[in-house]
């Protein structure tokens, strides 16, 4: 273990401490400054060995925690990143997206504030690439077969770089410009910059892994062109069909889905200027879904120069500590706070939309909500609590219902489960003999370690059913959940 004593000797939780909020609203950089050693190396050592690493079952992706603890608490680098990358191709992409489900997990939390394992993760990750420990690690010999992988984010990147390193010829199909999928361009640089994505994608072309960005599947190459000139096709195509809003108003210019206000707001912040971008800039901005992409709206708005933000829920705003009906290790729906929310906004809880406000132009000029209480597992509005906020920009966040329907699944004939996500059985593989799927268009909306974990079994399946066998890791079935109440 790390130091035996660490978790009595050091009780409080130390994290980086995050650049001031006046000074990161100018710019798009991370807002993390960088860790101290010594008080990373504490952290690490607060790790205690516990009988059974409850912290295993809370990543899907089965990383060795308590190992590259005790060698971060020993300053082994070397060995450290070696045991990460043993279970997590990407753990600079987890180490900053995640929202650590191990940690909700960690043992110590039972009774203390848990081991900053996504901080150390990170911290790992970064000193390797600082160092040039990281190296491309290209196949001894190719085996002759080829797969295609449609999609580009981090399901689709795991499943390329474990085949590719399986000695199989791997191109990844990406529709956007740029490889990287939400990665690129529905992640705001301030919460991971596009050079830690660009690093590793060097790395995988380096390994042999060919990137076709640019191409859209299912109009430029159709899925049967796929599958002929592939021996096997790979789906990752994330849940991209955005949930609506059906109300009164939903037709009203300045009324957008997130997703079509983040991308360009990124491709803004990165150099670009996107072809008719909506921007916050001057207005008052209602964001409607208290998630991370509602998060990742409101931080973009503020860096935009919006004269207000808002964020509703329909949910009640969630107790502070963990609730009783959510047990140590489940992953707790508590009340937290991103680095967004440090720079402003207003969030509301327990509020409905009724319907958004014409300004008389054919825009968007006010939302009229009303406050609701559970009742019966219904929603119901509270009498007399209606009431109308200005909105000249409307943000819809409210969660993804699963993949486009049309297009290269369509032409695959692959079947889609009764929650309209591509069916697969134990072993990826979608109904259509030689087609597999992995990550959010298999398994809906979900986690970035759940995609990641998918695509490295998917991998394993996908070079079992090419190989005969295989050597590759897969470290959970299609049917796993994770550990929440």
């Amino acid at each position: 273990m790390a130091d035996p004593k660490g978790f009595l000797v050091t009780r409080e939780r130390e994290l980086p401490t995050r650049r001031p909020v006046p000074l990161r609203l100018q710019d798009w950089r991370e807002v993390y400054e960088q860790q101290p050693g010594d008080q990373l190396r504490r952290q690490a050592g607060r790790c205690m060995d516990c009988g059974i690493p409850f912290c295993h079952s809370g990543c899907p992706l089965g990383n060795l925690i308590p190992e590259w603890n005790d060698l971060t608490w020993r300053e082994d680098w070397r060995d450290a990143i070696e045991r990460l990358h043993a279970t997590n191709n990407f753990p600079e992409f987890t180490g900053r997206l995640c929202p650590a489900p191990c940690e909700s997990a960690c043992v110590l939390g039972i009774n203390q504030p848990p081991v900053t394992i996504k901080q150390i993760e990170v911290s790992i990750v970064d000193r390797a690439w600082a160092a040039g420990g990281i190296a491309p690690l290209p196949p001894e010999r190719l085996t002759g077969k080829t797969v295609a992988v449609v999609g580009s984010g981090p399901a689709g990147l795991a499943v390329a770089q474990q085949l590719t390193r399986a000695g199989h010829t791997v191109a990844v199909y990406e529709r956007a410009d740029r490889i990287g999928g939400l990665l690129r361009y529905g992640i705001p640089e301030f919460k991971m910059e596009k050079a830690v994505l660009d690093r590793r994608l060097q790395q995988m072309e380096a390994e042999g892994t060919r990137f076709r960005p640019g191409v859209a599947v299912g109009t430029q190459i159709t899925g049967q062109q796929l599958r002929d000139r592939y021996d096997a096709v790979v789906l990752a195509t994330g849940s991209t069909v955005p949930r609506d809003l059906p109300v009164p108003g939903r037709e009203l210019d300045g009324v957008l889905q997130a997703m079509d206000f983040l991308p360009p707001a990124n491709r803004a912040a990165l150099g670009a200027q996107p072809e008719g971008q909506v921007t916050a800039e001057g207005k008052d901005v209602v964001i409607i879904g208290g998630g991370d992409t509602g998060a990742d709206c409101l931080g973009t708005a503020l860096r935009q120069g919006a004269r207000s933000v808002t964020q509703l829920e329909i949910m009640p705003r969630p107790p502070e500590e963990r609730p009783g009906h959510q047990p140590w290790p489940t992953y707790p729906m508590t009340y937290r706070v991103a680095s967004a929310h440090e720079e402003g906004g207003d969030r509301q809880y327990a509020v409905n939309t009724q319907a958004l406000v014409d300004d008389g132009t054919g825009r968007v000029g006010a939302l009229r909500l009303v406050e609701v209480e559970l009742r019966n597992g219904r929603f119901e509005p509270v009498e007399g609590s209606e009431r109308e906020i200005p909105a000249q920009l409307v943000l819809l966040a409210m969660g993804f219902t699963g993949p486009e329907r049309d297009g290269v699944v369509a032409q695959l004939g692959v079947e889609l489960d009764e929650r309209g996500n591509v069916r697969r059985d134990g072993d990826f593989a979608t109904t259509q003999r030689g087609v597999y799927v992995a990550g959010d268009a298999g398994r809906g909306q979900s986690l970035i370690v759940w995609a990641i974990a998918e695509g490295r079994s998917c991998a394993a399946a996908v070079d079992r059913f090419l190989s005969g066998a295989t050597r590759l890791p897969s470290p959970i079935r299609p049917t796993d959940r994770p550990l929440t109440a």
